[in-house]
């Protein structure tokens, strides 16, 4: 074993000879819409945020028991698409109908082979790093929520249009960071990588610090927050930090490799910005706003499933 269990570490990385075998899993509860989909785009996530490229896929598809055969073609069919657009191929699974669920749920599992040298890992944050942030915050929360909350948000005076935007992150900006972590790697000295999720921007930016044993300081005005995102939280009374935030991807590297990042990165078309940078441990973990230097916020629990609770909803 290379790389196992560890805060902030998103895949496990096991020794095979002379390779390298990098491995998660990753089960998908929202966005039943898109569930197959979802599944193969987390898990590739979590493949390329060490800097490899994600190849096989195997997925567990467990239905509600009364699911039409047709539901599992469909979930089956998204998986497929998704993964001939990022060139994996699917290896192998399991469907099932299981009692008591309320809708579909898949747990995917992502494997690759790597080169030693090529690994990144989040524990490789250094005190001087820039963190740069890809594409804004938050995509993935947003988009489930204007696709969940949709009838809530019309009510409260956003538009269809705006609403309809969101939904459609998941597509544009997207919640892949496939192609720009493998561009990160490919043209800059990265020293970590990490795909904030569950918990959002801030809660990846904890698992950062803790797993370097390193201290942030983010400047809260350079943080790109969607315009969708900022609407649909203010309307739900939501702190984009702590909202689901897939597709953005969290970069650390020395300063003076940045420019180049970013040049690549704007060359790819990805747009990334500058939201602060890693100190030393002793410093804490801690956002700049216009009220001075505070503790960057903790989430207990993700802001959409805060949400979804709050509205009765089941995530099975």
């Amino acid at each position: 074993m290379v790389l196992g269990p560890s805060i902030g570490e998103d895949a496990a990385v096991i020794r095979l000879g002379n390779k390298l075998l990098v491995a998660k899993t990753d089960p998908v509860t929202f966005a039943a819409d898109l569930v197959g989909w979802y599944a193969v785009h987390v898990n590739a996530n979590d493949i390329a945020t060490m800097g490899v490229k994600p190849r096989w896929f195997m997925a567990t598809i467990l239905l509600p028991e009364k699911s039409a055969h047709e539901e599992a073609e469909r979930i089956l069919d998204q998986i497929l698409a998704a993964c001939k657009s990022l060139g994996i191929t699917l290896v192998g699974g399991h469907t099932e109908a299981t009692h008591d669920f309320k809708r579909p749920v898949v747990i995917g599992c992502m494997l690759a082979e790597a080169e030693e040298q090529s690994i990144i890992t989040t524990s490789g944050a250094k005190p001087g790093d820039h963190i740069v942030l890809t594409k804004g915050i938050a995509i993935e929360g947003t988009a489930i929520l204007a696709r969940e909350a949709e009838p809530t948000l019309l009510s409260s005076g956003l538009s269809k249009d705006l609403t309809q935007r969101a939904a459609d992150y998941l597509f544009s900006p997207g919640i892949s960071v496939v192609r720009e972590a493998l561009t990160a790697c490919s043209r800059a000295s990265v020293n970590s990588m990490h795909d904030p999720t569950e918990g959002g921007l801030a809660t990846g930016l904890w698992e950062i610090a803790s797993a370097a044993g390193v201290g942030i300081l983010v400047e809260e005005k350079k943080i790109p927050v969607l315009a969708e995102c900022r609407a649909i939280c203010d309307r739900l009374d939501l702190n984009p930090l702590g909202l689901l935030a897939s597709g953005a991807l969290i970069i650390t590297l020395p300063s003076s490799g940045t420019p180049n990042l970013l040049a690549a990165l704007d060359q790819a078309g990805i747009h990334a910005s500058i939201i602060g940078k890693v100190v030393e441990a002793k410093a804490g973990v801690k956002m700049r706003t216009t009220r001075g230097i505070e503790a960057l916020p903790q989430f207990e629990q993700d802001e959409l499933a805060r949400y979804l609770d709050s509205q009765g909803s089941s995530h099975l």
